[in-house]
């Protein structure tokens, strides 16, 4: 588990923090915490995988 804030998973994948939020208000993406500054964390494998599951349906 490489747990990340969501700006930093937005350099790794090029996924908007706007979007990451999104998909942990709908229950998409899991947050683990929070930073010592207060921003959320997530799991970077998590986000990875989520984005390829996404990509996969709209392909199909």
């Amino acid at each position: 588990m490489t747990l990340v804030d969501l700006y930093a998973a937005h350099a790794a994948t090029g996924k908007p923090p706007a979007t990451l939020r999104s998909w942990i208000h709908r229950g998409e993406l899991t947050r683990r915490g929070y930073d010592p500054r207060g921003r959320a964390l997530v799991d970077l494998h998590e986000v990875q995988a989520l984005i390829a599951t996404k990509a996969a349906a709209v392909a199909a």
